[in-house]
C-alpha cells in the first residue's frame, strides 16, 4: 500500500509537475512573446530612426552641392559672353577690334600705309642743306625751317608728303613737316632734317644721332589748297593738295561713272592721264578715312586755290 500510495503520489506529483511545467511554459511563452514584441518594436523604432538619420544625413549635404551647382552654372553662363568674341572685338585690340573707334582703327589700318598713327618708329637723324625749302613733294619754296626729308622706304610714293612728325632724341624734341625724300641709302626710320631742326635735338657737330618719331595730327588754322600742275588741261592734268593736316590716302575726281581714283606720283601729284574729271569736283581722303569734297576749283595750272576746308585733328 505504501508502495501503491507512493505510486499513486507519483501521478499526482507528475500532474503537478506537468501543471507547473505548463504554467512555467505559459509564463515563458508569454514572457518570450513580450520580449519578442518589445525588442521588435524597439528595433523597428531604432531602425526607423536610423533610416531617418541615414536618409537625413545624405539629404543635408545634398542641398550644398545642389545649391553650388547653379552657381557654377551661372558663372559659366556669365563667362560665356566674355569668352565669345564680339563682332567689334574681331575687327586687334592689337584686328584688334571691333564700335566706332575700332572701325576707325580698321580704316586707318587699310589707308595709312607704312606710317601709322600711334606707332613709334626708331632710326637716326641726319641733316642736309634745304636750300629754299623745296623738295620731292613739289610744294615749292618755303620759309618754314622745321622740315625734313623722309627716307625712301617710308616716303612710300609720296604718301609721307605733308605729314607732321614729332622727333625725339634724349630729352629734346622737335616737330617737323615732311617736304622731301631722302633717297637710298637712307634706311627705314631715318629722317634727314633741316639744319635748324637738327640743332633743336643735338649739336650739328654730331652729324648723326639716334631718334624715335611718331606721326602727329596737329592743331592748325591753315586750310587745304588745290593746285593743278603745269601743263594741265581738260585732256590731261595733275592735281595736288597742299596744307592738309593729315597724310593723304587718295584723291578722286568726279566723272560720268562716279568717283575715279587718280594714280599718285613720286613728286606728289595725282594724275588723270586721259583728262577725266579735270576741272570738276575733287574728293580727298586722309589716312583716318575722312573725306572732303571740293567744288569750284578752276582748271588753272600752277595756281594755288584755297578750299576753306581741313581734316579733323586726331
Amino acid at each position: 500500500m505504501a508502495s501503491s500510495s507512493s505510486h499513486r503520489r507519483r501521478p499526482a506529483r507528475r500532474g503537478t509537475w506537468v501543471l507547473s511545467a505548463i504554467v512555467v511554459a505559459t509564463v515563458a511563452l508569454v514572457a518570450s512573446l513580450i520580449v519578442a514584441f518589445v525588442p521588435d518594436d524597439g528595433n523597428e523604432t531604432t531602425a526607423s530612426a536610423v533610416g531617418a538619420e541615414s536618409s537625413a544625413t545624405p539629404t543635408t549635404p545634398r542641398p550644398t552641392p545642389s545649391s553650388a551647382s547653379p552657381k557654377a552654372t551661372a558663372t559659366a553662363t556669365k563667362a560665356k559672353p566674355s569668352t565669345t568674341p564680339s563682332p567689334t572685338a574681331s575687327t586687334p585690340k592689337p584686328r584688334p577690334s571691333t564700335a566706332g573707334p575700332r572701325q576707325t582703327a580698321a580704316t586707318v589700318g587699310s589707308l595709312a600705309g607704312r606710317i601709322r598713327p600711334g606707332t613709334t618708329y626708331e632710326g637716326v637723324a641726319t641733316f642736309y642743306d634745304t636750300g629754299n625749302g623745296d623738295g620731292a613733294c613739289s610744294y615749292g619754296p618755303t620759309d618754314d625751317t622745321m622740315t625734313a626729308a623722309m627716307n625712301h622706304t617710308d616716303y612710300e610714293t609720296s604718301q609721307a608728303c605733308g605729314a607732321y612728325v614729332l622727333v625725339r632724341a634724349g630729352g629734346a624734341s622737335v616737330t617737323v613737316r615732311i617736304t622731301n625724300e631722302c633717297p637710298l641709302p637712307c634706311a627705314p626710320g631715318q629722317l634727314d632734317l633741316s639744319p635748324q631742326a637738327f640743332a633743336k635735338l643735338a649739336a650739328p657737330s654730331r652729324g648723326e644721332i639716334p631718334i624715335t618719331w611718331t606721326l602727329l595730327s596737329p592743331a592748325s588754322s591753315e586750310k587745304i589748297s588745290i593746285r593743278y600742275k603745269t601743263g594741265s588741261t581738260q585732256y590731261w592734268c595733275g592735281i595736288q593738295a597742299i596744307g592738309h593736316r593729315n597724310p593723304l590716302a587718295r584723291l578722286e575726281v568726279r566723272t560720268g561713272s562716279g568717283w575715279t581714283r587718280l594714280a599718285r606720283t613720286e613728286y606728289n601729284y595725282f594724275l588723270s592721264e586721259q583728262g577725266r574729271g579735270c576741272g570738276g569736283s575733287i574728293r580727298i581722303t586722309d589716312i583716318y578715312g575722312e573725306q572732303l569734297t571740293v567744288d569750284g576749283i578752276a582748271l588753272r595750272a600752277e595756281a594755288v586755290q584755297p578750299t576753306g576746308v581741313q581734316f579733323a585733328a586726331h
